[in-house]
Formats: structure tokens, sequence, C-alpha cells
């Protein structure tokens, strides 16, 4: 009776085992091979700061983001500040990049497909894991604001064959401040910006993956739609480095002024002319 009863538990679980490397198989072939290391493809265009949001333009001013007059002066200031020796908008605080900067992947990035949900793990400031969710949810009636939103997707078979080959992502409720890339575009600080994303492999090159983002801002004068191009790193077995923006941070934020620590330990300016900051709670000599 009980080698019967053994029997049927071995059974049991083969069935089990079978069904869930059948169910993982079925999975493999309904979603697109996006597996391996993603690195921010080159744009050709020479001397760039950093990563602009709309690759296809000069970094800073050349992107011609479409600004409202008020958003487009603060920017200008921004400018200005940075020109003087400050850090801008971005500043150098640490804090998240939230969306849509980390999707500039300043670092490499991985994208883990389950059936009801997709995890977007860029790596630059921080090691991000932005969820997507998939399994046909709405948006809930309340949720915590973050500097990544909520991202609500769905999965498309364009071209028809049966499988999925586009990532549709719908993100909203965040907090701020947000902007666009380092040269500090600015989004709206009513945080009620919502972003579009389709993600798709290149269908002559499938180790370049196409993200095409929408911005609606209150911050714009119109929806701003940039392409976004990442390449599959070649090495199978990638290195995955951490990135820890606090970890050798010598920029220290009080207030609204950004100063800088040397390397004895002092606080030091960032900007001719710079104000110290307020001491009023430390006894002075």
């Amino acid at each position: 009776m009980l080698r019967r009863t053994g029997i049927g538990a071995i059974i049991f679980a083969t069935a089990l085992l079978t069904a869930g490397a059948a169910r993982a198989l079925d999975d493999a072939h309904r979603f697109p091979d996006w597996k391996g290391q993603w690195i921010r493809a080159p744009t050709g265009i020479a001397n760039q700061p950093q990563p602009p949001f709309d690759p296809s333009k000069p970094w800073g001013p050349g992107e011609e983001a479409p600004l409202t007059p008020q958003y487009q002066a603060i920017y200008d200031a921004n400018l200005a500040e940075q020109a003087a020796g400050g850090s801008g908008l971005n500043g150098a605080s640490c804090r998240s990049h939230g969306m849509p900067m980390m999707m500039n992947v300043l670092g490499p990035m991985e994208i883990v497909i389950e059936p009801e949900l997709t995890y977007i793990l860029p790596n630059d400031v921080h090691s991000y894991v932005r969820r997507v969710y998939t399994d046909g949810r709405d948006w809930p009636a309340r949720y915590e604001p973050a500097f990544q939103g909520l991202a609500i997707g769905r999965w498309i078979d364009a071209d028809g064959d049966g499988r999925y080959d586009t990532l549709e992502i719908e993100t909203r409720g965040f907090k701020g401040p947000r902007v666009y890339d380092d040269s500090g575009i600015p989004l709206h600080r009513d945080n009620q910006s919502i972003i579009t994303e389709w993600i798709y492999l290149d269908s002559a090159n499938h180790n370049i993956l196409h993200n095409e983002i929408t911005v609606l801002d209150h911050g714009l004068t119109r929806p701003w739609s940039v392409m976004k191009n990442y390449r599959r790193n070649a090495n199978r077995r990638p290195i995955w480095n951490e990135a820890e923006c606090e970890e050798g941070q010598v920029h220290v934020q009080i207030g609204n002024e950004d100063y800088y620590l040397s390397a004895g330990g002092m606080l030091m300016p960032t900007k001719k002319g710079q104000a110290p900051p307020d001491l009023r709670y430390f006894q002075q000599k």
C-alpha cells in the first residue's frame, strides 16, 4: 500500500513538472526574446555631455523641447545656473531619475518577461526595478506616487503571426521634481504627466530594441515623441556592475543650494559668489 502511494505521488509530481514545462515552453513561444544586456545605442552625434532625451538631436537647447513659455523660462534659468558652475535642476542629490529619464539608459538595462508582469531594470544612479503590469488590471482608485510612476501595459501581436512582439505601456502617478535629462529640461511640477511607450525589436536586426516614447505634460505645448534605441550586448554572459550614487558622493545639498565637499572634508562653493549655508544652529567661534 505504501509502495502504491509512493508511485502515485511520483506520477502526480511528474505530471505537474510536465505541465509546468509545457507552460514555460508555451510562454517562450508567446513572448519576444528580449533577454540579455541592453545598452544605449550610439547616436552618431559627437560631443554629447550626457544622453539627451531626444537621441536624434544635440544635447540641451538643441533638442528644441516644446516647452510652454513658463517652463522654457525655468529651463533657461537652469542652463544659466549650470553655466555659472551650479548643478542645475537635476542637482546632485542622488535622487531617482524616474520617468522618463530612466529610459535614457545611462547604464546597462535588463528586461525580464513574465506572463503577467514585465520587469525593466535600468542601472545608473541606482539599480531600478520598474514593474509593468500586463495582467489586465485597470488603474486603481488610489496609489502611491513615485518617481517612476505606475506602469500598466499590454502585449500586442502587431504582425499577426501568433506571437507577441510589442509591449505597449502607459505610465502615470508621479512625484517630482523630474527632468527629461541631465540638461535639466523640466516636467511640470503638478506631476500629472502621462507617458506612453511602444517597445519592440527591429524587424531587420533583433539585437536592436526600439522604444517610442510620447510624453503628455502640462509643461509642454504639445505631446513630445522621441525614438530611443538600445543595442543588445553580444556577450551572452555580460558583467552587471552595481551603481549606487551615494557611494563617493561629494556634493552636499543644503536648502536650495548645492555645495562641494573637498578632499580635506571642507565645504566648498560650487559657483562664484555663492553664499555659505545658514549656520544659526551652530556655535560660532
